[in-house]
């Protein structure tokens, strides 16, 4: 796992290794074993190394090919590379290291761009193809690990983080102010933009052809996405589950690879119990990791957020070796400014548990295995299924859908919420994003399984994209490998056509209820049903201690909503309750002060919306 940096100049200008190395030292965090540059007239390649497989001096890079025909700088993992390497070796090639990355040069060199589809794992690279005169950017099928590139005067900078392409003078600093409408409407980009504009990041399961040769715009390709088209193929409900099993030993067992010490998160669901303990019958003693909270000041529902007592069940009944921080409201003060650093612009979610999480795992590992995935994949969000199974077409379910994901200014109109920019994005329809997110993929939709479908598509395609984001850049900084089982090949393909009823029950019998405000109608249905992830939980089942695969879907976040109303007030108040708040340059005070204000008395919960506000206001300031 590493960090890479590039330059791609038109018109044989040749790349100045001066701007290259500066692109690649300020990704140092990602990779602290090494350093390397690469420069062929108008390409430059640059890496940072965290050696994971081979550590020897014979994996560097950037590696060229024995006949210097293709070079490549990479980062990511193909857990399927033995047998790839097997494969080519048969084909006449040599291999001078252990590593994974000579064996995706090789492949590139044997199969061009059609070698991507063969390869099991994750990875961002980029590879200088001289036969084809064109430098190629590459991103894995579920954007595991990201890339960033943009379009300057002279070519094309990429790298693993924008603080990379910032180093070079040539990189654009305005900012994309459509960004932020699509940020502060989803508490995400579903889009390929960033936060600055001209930076894009390149989507997951597609690559980017530059022409060394062309004075035209880079062409993207998408080679994979995913696809729920639920069958039949394997009979019934019980064939189903073993092979479940099966594959996610499979998955686990190829994850494991690692010349370097390995752990595993481990919270009190079924995810990482169920990962952590398939990994201990390979690695008994197994280190893991979990992050706990103060619920002094906590209250409601946020009283049942903090998942030690079950982790520390899980973890004597799998005899891991474990360790524990316990997060109290000064910590997620504490860790605001940092976590705003290594995003570089806000994701999804309360990030700052993940940061925590991923620096204590630091200490003891160089590679954590983390469950995230399962829930995209296999319906572990069924609050968001029973508004969609409603619907009587794709109207219907865009008009339902789109108000669910509204998830920060719900009900404010746009003209108001972004009243201080509005002449420059008045035309720029976050609705139209939303909707973009499923062009082509409304042929069918005759049932509840369709729509629920959907919404699983969804997930997986942004929501999942933005966690995976999120958790590279918060476990890279610690120099730490992250690494996700259920986003293996194998294990995704048979979540794509397992049948919609062996994941979630019938989607009709509840009403539909609001997930970001935690209502305690949604979870006392839930409770009752302890829905999503049918299939799933009983294969869980024959690795946990009984009764943990009953337990109801808890998201991985502090009791946020009680301390922003408690011991953080006063944070709240002083950074967000000012009119001059840099964040007030993009949106209306007085609309967003109103929704603080009913948070703080206690009356609504926002405590995204307050995050968001928070960690943007820090990015500005």
């Amino acid at each position: 796992m590493c960090g890479i940096a590039g330059i791609v100049n038109r018109g044989g200008r040749p790349a100045d290794r001066s701007v290259l190395g500066r692109m690649t030292t300020a990704l140092a965090h990602r990779g602290p074993d090494g350093q390397g540059l690469f420069v062929d007239g108008p390409v430059g390649l640059g890496h940072r190394r965290l050696a994971i497989i081979d550590p020897s001096p014979a994996g560097a890079q950037p590696m060229a090919s024995d006949d210097g025909r293709t070079a490549i700088t990479y980062n990511g993992a193909v857990y399927n590379f033995p047998s790839l390497r097997d494969e080519l070796v048969r084909l006449g090639y040599a291999f001078r290291s252990r590593t994974d990355t000579e064996v995706v040069l090789n492949a590139w060199h044997a199969w061009g761009p059609a070698c991507i589809s063969r390869f099991n794992g994750m990875f961002a690279f980029a590879v200088l193809d001289t036969a084809r005169n064109s430098v190629y950017l590459v991103r894995d099928r579920y954007g595991i690990k990201p890339l960033y590139w943009c379009v300057t005067p002279q070519g094309v900078l990429f790298g693993s983080e924008q603080r990379s392409l910032r180093a070079s003078p040539s990189c654009p600093s305005e900012p994309d102010l459509k960004g932020y409408v699509e940020y502060f409407t989803f508490q995400n980009i579903l889009s390929d933009r960033t936060l600055v504009d001209g930076i894009r990041l390149l989507p997951a399961g597609s690559y980017l052809r530059i022409d060394l040769a062309g004075t035209g715009e880079p062409e993207l390709t998408r080679y994979w996405d995913f696809d729920f088209s639920p069958c039949d193929s394997l009979g019934d409900e019980r064939e189903y589950e073993e092979e479940l099993d099966r594959l996610l030993r499979q998955a686990v067992g190829r994850q494991l690879v690692a010349d370097v010490d390995v752990g595993a998160y481990l919270s009190g669901g079924m995810d990482s119990g169920a990962l952590s303990a398939i990994a201990s019958t390979t690695l008994p003693g197994l280190p893991t990791f979990t992050v706990g909270f103060d619920m002094s000041s906590a209250s409601g529902l946020e009283l049942g957020f903090d998942e030690r007592a079950r982790a520390e069940l899980m973890s004597a009944h799998l005899g891991s070796e474990h360790y524990e921080v316990v997060l109290k409201a000064g910590d997620m003060e504490r860790a605001l400014g940092p976590v705003t650093d290594i995003l570089e612009e806000p994701r999804v979610g309360q990030s700052y548990p993940n940061y925590y999480a991923a620096r204590l795992a630091s200490r003891f590992v160089k590679v954590v295995l983390t469950g995230i995935g399962s829930d995209e994949l296999f319906a572990g969000y069924p609050w968001r299924y029973y508004v969609a199974a409603r619907s009587e077409s794709f109207s219907t379910f865009m008009d339902q859908y789109f108000v669910l994901w509204n998830r920060l200014l719900p009900g404010v109109p746009a003209d108001v919420a972004f009243a201080p920019i509005w002449n420059q994005v008045r035309d720029y329809s976050a609705r139209d994003v939303f909707t973009d997110v499923f062009r082509g993929r409304t042929a069918s939709l005759d049932s509840p399984s369709d729509f629920v479908n959907q919404c699983l598509y969804f997930d997986a395609k942004v929501f999942l994209g933005g966690l995976l984001v999120v958790e590279d850049k918060l476990s890279m900084a610690q120099a730490l490998e992250s690494r996700v089982p259920f986003l293996d090949n194998d294990l995704v393909d048979f979540a794509l056509t397992c049948p919609t009823h062996y994941k979630l029950s019938d989607p009709l019998h509840l009403p539909p209820t609001d997930h970001n405000a935690l209502a305690s109608t949604r979870m006392s249905a839930y409770d009752a049903r302890a829905d999503g992830k049918r299939l799933l939980r009983r294969v869980m089942g024959r690795y946990l201690p009984h009764g943990i695969e009953t337990y109801q879907k808890q998201g991985f976040s502090g009791p946020d909503s009680s301390w922003f109303k408690g011991p953080s007030m006063e944070l709240v108040r002083n950074r967000l309750l000012d009119p001059t708040a840099p964040v007030y340059a993009i949106l209306d005070y007085r609309a967003v002060s109103a929704l603080i204000t009913e948070h703080l008395a206690g009356t609504s919960n926002h405590r995204l919306l307050i995050w968001s506000l928070l960690t943007t206001n820090e990015a500005l300031s």
